[in-house]
């Protein structure tokens, strides 16, 4: 169970929530996890009404399963989702590059090589966590310095979902990780939209393959228990 810093009661419910977002889009739970109510409300230091009223949320975004009140779980995504949420992010995601490409300064390029040189050590040390995080900490820096908030509210709902799945192929996944981001920044020098463009696409594509293995292995060991 993640550890999570207790919340004063202002606008608790949202704080709850937002929290829990963060942390599965930056991939501190892993598919099949389970979410136990009382020991979130421990771990926030509230009662278990906002913990409560958070999870049905994050049911509604499809982002967890709610069997019953003792059945909460992080979904395995399974093939068919990730394609469609990958050709979504394709194109959003290859907005927000492209925009970005246009405005880009030297400040948010010099952000983006931060993230970089602190990923690279997260992957050289075997830190999931913060690899994850850096992770997507890049990919929504993109619409930030684009200037499209309500691309990055869109993302995020797609990103609920994708979080547990790049965590849990982070390290597996390797250089594959983060080798793709390298010619986004790039072309965010050269303010060459369309590469800028391609390049996440690329990264999407064919960073994006040890996901599809993770699906994959998670499909043969559920045959093989079957």
């Amino acid at each position: 169970m993640p550890e999570f810093a207790t919340l004063d009661h202002e606008n608790l419910n949202s704080a709850v929530y937002g929290a829990l977002c963060d942390a599965l889009m930056q991939g501190r739970f892993q598919p099949g996890d389970r979410l136990k109510i009382r020991d979130l409300a421990e771990q926030f230091g509230t009662s278990v009404t906002p913990i409560r009223d958070a999870i049905l949320r994050l049911a509604n975004d499809e982002a967890i399963t709610f069997r019953s009140p003792r059945d909460i779980r992080i979904p395995a995504m399974s093939e068919s989702r990730y394609r469609e949420i990958r050709a979504i992010r394709i194109k959003l995601e290859g907005l927000a590059a492209e925009t970005a490409a246009q405005v880009a300064t030297s400040a948010d390029i010099e952000v983006l090589e931060r993230i970089l040189r602190e990923n690279e050590h997260a992957i050289e040390v075997g830190d999931r966590l913060k690899g994850t995080e850096l992770n997507q900490a890049f990919h929504f820096m993109l619409p930030q310095i684009a200037g499209l908030p309500v691309l990055t509210v869109i993302l995020r709902r797609l990103w609920l979902q994708m979080g547990p799945l790049i965590s849990d192929a982070y390290i597996p996944g390797g250089r594959a990780m983060i080798d793709h981001h390298y010619p986004v920044v790039e072309a965010l020098k050269r303010h060459d939209s369309a590469a800028a463009s391609m390049a996440i696409i690329d990264d999407i594509l064919l960073g994006g393959k040890p996901l599809l293995d993770r699906i994959e292995h998670g499909l043969e060991r559920e045959a093989r228990q079957a």
